[in-house]
């Protein structure tokens, strides 16, 4: 009985180091975009990914190949700026930074400009949607508190949330559109980040009707300090990402998670591990253990909850979303990329 049950016990230790993964190096075939700052990208059920432009363009690349399709966008004279990228499963949705901030629905080369909004404060930074009927976006305040609008009719129709519903925000609290990641959804809770002078996780857990706001441990206080990236494995289990944009190499304070929601947080490898990071990403399937942060820093992977890490590549990518465990889409400075995971 004794060694029935000790080879039971041995080979579950067996099975569970070998779900630890980890990597020396990472494969990405890169594609060149020219003349194009993106920082949006949405991955589609298909695995294609959908991308939105500093230039005005969307893009649809294929993980078949290197063809890609673009459908370019002017409003009047205007060639929005795109930072924010959706998609309800059945339309894509882009949303352009600055006044006129313009939020498109575009199906097939069908293009509707579905939201609006002018004011010399206005900048968007991140967009998401609960399911196919419900979606967020979020922006920097123009008046008392963050700049939130919602839909529940399938993004035909947006409205923003008046700033009595919602918790104030300080002087010089604002938020980064530095890779559509300012936003986590699980469920139909949502978590919206800021960085500036605070550094504070906003929460709702019923799609934007209640608001609470915690405080984190992230470097906070100057123009470009804060979180600028947050990512949730499940309703309880969290990751916030950021530092100082200005000391990019600093890895003091710059990343925290959480088990309880996001109502508190712990910083982990702290100065340790990668300092600066505009986007941070679970791989799914991995339970939480695995996480990438990218940004002009290059590529630095965690495989075991964020508390250790590794840097696996230089290559400089503003924003990161899986396909699945083991195929990534990336976006960065007139480029774009495929990342394949392989064990040695």
């Amino acid at each position: 009985m004794k060694i029935k049950l000790f080879t039971l016990l041995f080979f579950c230790s067996l099975a569970v180091f070998s779900q630890i993964r980890d990597f020396d190096s990472i494969t990405i075939q890169e594609i060149k975009i020219d003349s194009s700052s993106i920082r949006a990208i949405q991955v589609l059920k298909d695995s294609s990914m959908y991308f939105a432009s500093s230039n005005g363009y969307i893009g649809l690349a294929n993980l078949s190949n290197k063809e890609l399709k673009f459908k370019k966008i002017i409003y009047d004279t205007i060639v929005p700026h795109f930072r924010s990228i959706a998609s309800n499963g059945n339309n894509i949705y882009v949303l352009s930074v600055e006044s006129p901030a313009l939020l498109y629905q575009y199906n097939n080369e069908n293009l509707k400009l579905v939201y609006k909004e002018e004011h010399k404060k206005v900048f968007y930074d991140a967009m998401a949607f609960f399911d196919e009927q419900n979606g967020i976006a979020m922006g920097d305040p123009t008046e008392g508190c963050l700049s939130i609008i919602l839909t529940n009719d399938g993004g035909n129709t947006w409205n923003k949330i008046p700033c009595s519903k919602l918790p104030k925000t300080e002087e010089g609290e604002a938020a980064f559109a530095a890779s559509n990641g300012n936003i986590a959804i699980s469920g139909t809770n949502a978590w919206l980040v800021t960085g500036g002078k605070r550094a504070r996780v906003f929460h709702t857990p019923d799609m934007g009707k209640i608001w609470k706001v915690y405080d984190t441990p992230i470097v906070q206080g100057g123009q470009m300090t804060g979180i600028f990236s947050v990512d949730f494995y499940d309703s309880k289990n969290g990751i916030i990402f950021g530092g100082d944009w200005s000391k990019k190499e600093d890895n003091i304070a710059n990343k925290a998670i959480t088990n309880d929601g996001g109502k508190t947080w712990k910083l982990i490898a702290d100065g340790e591990g990668p300092g600066y990071k505009s986007c941070v990403q679970y791989v799914p399937d991995t339970n939480g253990k695995e996480i990438f942060a990218v940004g002009s820093t290059g590529i630095s992977f965690s495989n075991d909850g964020g508390y250790t890490w590794k840097k696996v590549s230089d290559e400089k990518y503003y924003t990161i979303r899986f396909v699945n465990k083991n195929i990534a889409w990336l976006a960065g400075n007139n480029k774009i990329g495929k990342m394949i995971l392989k064990l040695e």
